[in-house]
């Protein structure tokens, strides 16, 4: 089982550049972030299924199936039931579920295109760009560690509870309360084993030289070349777009 979310293909989007996967990233997210109707959101969700799909990364969003799914349901459930929309006339009952489906179609959309990103982007890739763009290397260091040990705990996790299923512990009989208490004798070992993993990786950086203070040298990589300057130049278009539409109001649902 695959546990990491970068999937190995040969797209035009694994092949861009990472600081200008990563700008565009953060281009795309604000342009989404602006609006509130689900009209004008609709077509960055559209754009964003179109590129997973282009990058062969729907079997990311399939994974997470039992997230993307619920997190539409219930967020366009709850935004329309307690949106604050007027009392009475034409637009009673209106301005809650396009505001609860607007709300909803933009977490949507920066799930997909978090997932987009991790599926054609690497760890070092991802670490490359913050540096690049400024970011401390400590801080860098730190965000990309993140999305390092998830998926080391998540196979250790698999790991105990293959192994105490195969000593007759069943995860699945018995009420709810009594399967939660049969996964104490996984969380035990997952926790020991994450605090001495943690020891050996401090350990590992200090001999590393992690906190020696001189400056830090890296492997030569491309430079951006013409497709990455399209692809920012794509997204920021969009985003100026959409940042004209805030400032004349359209597309934003204000309660009244």
């Amino acid at each position: 089982m695959a546990l990491s979310l970068y999937i190995d293909r040969a797209s035009p989007l694994h092949r861009r550049h990472p600081v200008a996967k990563l700008a565009a990233m953060i281009l795309f997210f604000a342009a989404t972030f602006l609006l509130d109707d689900p009209v004008p959101i609709a077509p960055l969700t559209v754009a964003v299924l179109v590129a997973t799909a282009a990058a062969h990364a729907f079997p990311n969003l399939w994974r997470l199936r039992w997230i993307v799914g619920p997190v539409f349901v219930f967020t366009l459930a709850i935004w329309t039931l307690f949106y604050p929309a007027p009392a009475g006339g034409a637009a009673a009952g209106t301005a809650p579920w396009r505001f609860g489906l607007g709300m909803a179609l933009k977490l949507e959309t920066f799930l997909a295109t978090g997932l987009l990103f991790l599926a054609t982007t690497t760890v070092e890739e991802f670490a490359f760009a913050l540096r690049s763009l400024g970011v401390p290397y400590r801080a860098g260091f730190v965000v990309t560690l993140a999305f390092r040990l998830v998926p080391v705990f998540l196979e250790s996790a698999l790991t105990v509870v293959d192994a105490q299923r195969c000593r007759g512990l069943d995860f699945t009989r018995g009420r709810v309360h009594q399967r939660i208490a049969r996964y104490v004798p996984v969380i035990v070992p997952v926790f020991i084993g994450g605090l001495r993993r943690a020891d050996r990786m401090a350990f590992a950086l200090e001999v590393r030289g992690f906190s020696s203070g001189r400056r830090r040298t890296g492997l030569p990589r491309p430079a951006a070349n013409a497709g990455d300057w399209l692809l920012v130049a794509v997204v920021g278009a969009a985003f100026v777009g959409y940042v004209t539409l805030w400032m004349l109001g359209t597309g934003r649902i204000v309660p009244r």
